[in-house]
């Protein structure tokens, strides 16, 4: 390990920090080191798993929730999800939600976009038949009701603040939606999309608190009227209550997301930015309303201060109000003023017109706008420039009828705690009610819950790592190309293909940027024709959904009693579609947890008929160092970094899903206008599916370390040890549940179906009732009702030892025991420990105990749970229904803490 550092610390000096102010969607921003130490650094909030079990989940719930309020109070609109993958995405999802909203087919984006955003609404857009006007938002005609949307920049990319307002009547009038693409901070000054009557307003939280990372990871926004709820992309957080009627969290209206829905889906958006949402709510919660605006102020007094020397200087500003970012015509030539800021280490943005553009931000000290003033050849210095103004950070508010007048995140989370002690003290509250992997094992079938490594994870918030802008100049950045070849080669190594590209940010994104290498693949041998994609119906739900979104027609393929693909079936289809056939889309090992022995057979006859072989990498940690995708017919997979390459979940992101290609798919990887990754400028890529050029660049280093660590050999014994894990759980399960799939052999893969179906006619309990019991134990259930209704699927992964996977079998044993208790009659089929749980504590002291069992059955049912180590549930059984029909989705108004009889008048939910 202490080699591993060293060798990373080598690599991460070649990166060279300087002061960068080219904007653009990323910005210099502090990270709280009390966020950064007690969040980013903190197993207890990286190790989580996306909060399906709610009960095991309620302080992410609420610091998501947080994370929502957050977003819709500053945006002035109702409703917010809980992230997407960045602003690129959100503003594509945005285009999608206007599109199935009005039924058209022409989206309007202005110019002055982020190109970045531009590029990624425009390739999702070209899968879904979508025509994009790209133009100037003072001259389009809507006048043909033609289109669905239109996105515009607010403020736009150059600096400028527009009065959108007349626009968007106008637009309304046609029956065309207005989005708009904002920023954080700029909202807390400037008047709200909200206000503007926008329908939509998308973003980034990345200049709260999160560092720029060479591109990422960063929460994506996403905030709507009411009228648009139902068709929200991504999760959302919202407020039910539990079995004994106190207030509860829950993930709201789960029918729109892939798992549910599959190609019907509002998004294929699985892995979402958690982790990073969670961390700009703290830092929200941290500065508050007020300091908030202050660094607003701060950011724009300084952008006023570098403006006013430009035009001392005798330079051309740019006409119009701004808020942090300052565009320029410089009087001499641009390379002038730039060999003026390389010689202080500083990044300006250099437009191609000759133009450059100057972006503010927090970390400007008056040091810093005095070097800016110097290198624009103005020889005052901030502090003077400011007092002949008569302007300071408090006053510095030069935006005229678009200054903000409404209050915002009036909500006491967000007035409570801005010292450092009461900061802690909250956060740890929040982190004691939910359950990770610093806790026990979280077996989730087909999610691969492994240890995220401490010394894996140091290096992300190195500063070398974490404060590199992803349009510095090539340059600074060597030091991560060269992880990043060292990581492509390692990766081609382990999977058998030629070329990885990292953009991808989730796995859902991976299968979407490759089916699309696939279509512009056959595209360029004049066989565009084909558009079929045939996937199994055991697949993850993110498969139709993504070739859904490609543009590809969805046949599905059976499965036969083993679990495996029926061949019989498959064969029939790649004859019927034999002139339209695009991909076969498979997992492997099955998603039902077993090795399909006919694999190199189904990528021979999918290549046979004319198509493409994708390969969903999500269970390559039964593969590793055992068997290649590209050896055995395979053309393209993602690869989840954050399963089998140990990026942590963060309790729902950030994750990674680069994906790995042959050679003959490599010219159409994803590529990107500002930064192309190489070989990717060549005219022949489908487009860009990231903001960032590398996707979530700060992150890989963790799947680097990984694979360093371990080398070949122990890559190898990792996948052996899972899939004997697997198997051992299985085999002591035997005599109690049914293992649904196995081999012809009797063995399983990494992962293992429990069939639980049969005590709903014999005892009244599901899977839904096991997985809650399980709470009681301590333990996260395992995946719940997928791929097959009824079941928990149960993935070990080699981390765990033989005690803890004893321990978890001991529990669902002891369960099979209180199921055969009320099989037997000795328990009332409606309450009895397992229809009852989870139980909390609140529900043992509350001194109304009338159930027909005892409170030590109910939370002490096995010797291994302790009073004094237990984990807790925070709340009792969570009421589903009643959350989607009573549907809330930010904090609560003030006024019901005013009235409230809840112990705490600070927490959103007590």
């Amino acid at each position: 390990e202490f080699e591993l550092l060293d060798r990373l610390r080598e690599i991460a000096s070649q990166n060279q920090v300087w002061r960068t102010y080219i904007g653009q969607g990323y910005h210099g921003t502090y990270t709280p080191t009390t966020i950064l130490r007690n969040i980013f650094e903190n197993p207890g909030w990286t190790t989580q798993y996306t909060p399906y079990q709610a009960e095991l989940a309620q302080g992410r719930l609420e610091s998501l929730l947080n994370f929502q309020t957050m977003v819709s109070d500053l945006m002035a609109l109702p409703v917010s999800n809980g992230s997407l993958l960045d602003e690129g995405t959100a503003a594509a999802e945005a285009m999608s939600l206007c599109q199935r909203q009005t039924k058209r087919k022409k989206f309007f984006i202005d110019s002055k976009c982020h190109p970045q955003t531009i590029s990624v609404v425009v390739t999702r857009a070209g899968a879904q038949g979508i025509e994009v006007v790209e133009g100037d938002w003072n001259s389009v005609d809507l006048s043909s009701k033609d289109f669905c949307g239109v996105l515009l920049q607010y403020p736009d990319t150059e600096g400028t603040i527009n009065d959108f307002s007349k626009f968007v009547e106008t637009a309304h009038e046609y029956g065309t939606m207005c989005v708009a693409a904002t920023d954080l901070l700029a909202v807390t000054v400037m008047k709200p999309p909200g206000e503007l009557n926008f329908d939509i307003a998308i973003g980034t939280n990345q200049r709260f608190g999160i560092p720029m990372g060479y591109g990422g990871p960063h929460a994506g926004f996403f905030a709507c009227k009411e009228q648009f709820m139902r068709m929200l992309p991504g999760r959302v957080v919202g407020i039910t209550r539990d079995a004994a009627g106190r207030r509860a969290l829950r993930l709201a209206l789960q029918t729109r997301e892939q798992h549910i829905r599959r190609d019907k889906a509002t998004s294929n958006i699985c892995t979402a930015q958690a982790l990073l949402a969670n961390m700009s709510a703290m830092y929200g919660i941290y500065h508050g309303p007020k300091g908030l605006k202050y660094i607003a102020m701060k950011t724009h007094h300084a952008a006023l201060l570098v403006a006013e020397g430009l035009k001392r200087a005798g330079h051309s500003v740019k006409p119009g109000m701004f808020f942090d970012t300052v565009t320029f015509t410089p009087k001499g030539e641009q390379s002038e003023i730039k060999k003026k800021a390389e010689e202080k280490k500083i990044n300006l943005n250099y437009l191609k017109d000759g133009r450059i553009s100057i972006a503010l931000d927090e970390t400007v000290t008056q040091a810093d706008v005095t070097d800016l003033l110097h290198i624009v050849g103005c020889s005052t210095e901030a502090e003077k420039l400011a007092a002949e103004l008569g302007m300071t950070p408090e006053s510095a508010l030069e935006v005229g009828s678009f200054a903000r007048t409404t209050e915002y995140m009036k909500n006491p989370v967000f007035n409570s705690y801005h010292s450092e002690t009461r900061m802690v003290r909250y956060m740890k509250s929040l982190e004691n009610k939910d359950l990770s992997l610093a806790h026990s094992m979280i077996s989730l079938g087909s999610c691969t819950m492994k240890l995220n490594s401490t010394t894996e994870m140091m290096p992300c918030s190195w500063p070398e790592f974490a404060n590199l802008h992803p349009f510095a100049p090539l340059d600074q950045s060597r030091g991560y190309h060269i992880m990043l070849k060292e990581l492509e080669k390692d990766l081609c190594e382990i999977t058998g293909y030629d070329r990885i590209s990292f953009q991808p940010n989730s796995g859902a994104q991976g299968e979407y940027a490759g089916l699309r290498a696939i279509m512009s693949y056959l595209k360029s041998i004049g066989q565009e024709k084909r558009n079929v994609c045939l996937i199994p119906v055991s697949a993850h739900g993110t498969n139709p959904a993504s070739a859904q979104m490609a543009g590809m027609k969805i046949k599905i393929i059976k499965v036969d009693k083993n679990g495996a693909v029926d061949m019989q079936h498959m064969k029939e289809n790649v004859e019927k579609h034999k002139d339209d056939l695009a991909c076969s889309m498979i997992t492997y090992p099955s998603t039902h947890g077993v090795f399909d022995s006919e694999i190199r057979e189904i990528c021979d006859m999918t290549h046979q008929y004319g198509g493409q072989v994708y390969l969903d990498g999500a269970n390559m940690n039964a593969q590793v160092g055992i068997c290649r995708p590209g050896d055995y017919g395979s053309d393209v997979s993602h690869l989840n970094l954050h399963k089998t390459f140990c990026i942590p979940h963060g309790g729902g992101g950030p994750g990674a899903g680069p994906i790995g290609v042959k050679e003959h798919l490599a010219p159409f990887l994803p590529t990107h206008p500002i930064k192309p990754p190489a070989g990717t400028d060549n005219g022949l890529s489908f487009g860009s599916v990231s903001s960032g050029p590398y996707g979530s660049s700060s992150i890989l280093p963790i799947s680097w370390s990984y694979i360093k660590m371990m080398g070949a050999p122990g890559l190898r014994k990792a996948s052996q040890v899972a899939i004997l894990n697997a198997n051992y759980m299985s085999k002591r399960l035997a005599g109690h549940y049914k293992t649904l799939y196995s081999n012809e052999n009797g063995f399983c893969a990494h992962e293992f179906i429990m069939d639980c179906r049969d005590f709903k006619k014999t005892a009244n309990v599901d899977a839904t009732d096991i997985a809650k019991r399980m709470q009681d134990y301590g333990f996260h259930a395992p995946t719940l009702s997928w791929p097959v209704a009824g079941t928990l699927m149960v993935e070990p992964t080699e981390s765990e030892d033989k005690l803890e996977l004893d321990m978890f079998c001991d529990a669902l044993i002891m369960i099979r025991e209180e199921i055969r208790a009320i099989e037997l009659g000795h328990w009332d089929r409606d309450c009895n420990p397992i229809k009852m749980a989870p139980h909390s504590q609140a529900d043992v002291i509350s001194g109304k105990w009338d159930r027909p069992y005892s409170p030590d059955m109910a939370v002490f049912p096995a010797a291994f749970v302790q009073p004094g180590s237990k984990f807790w549930p925070s709340v009792s059984r969570i009421d589903d229904i009643y959350g989607d029909q009573n549907l809330v989705c930010t904090c609560p108004a003030v006024q019901e803490y005013v009235s409230s009889d809840d112990e705490s008048q600070t927490s959103v939910l007590l």
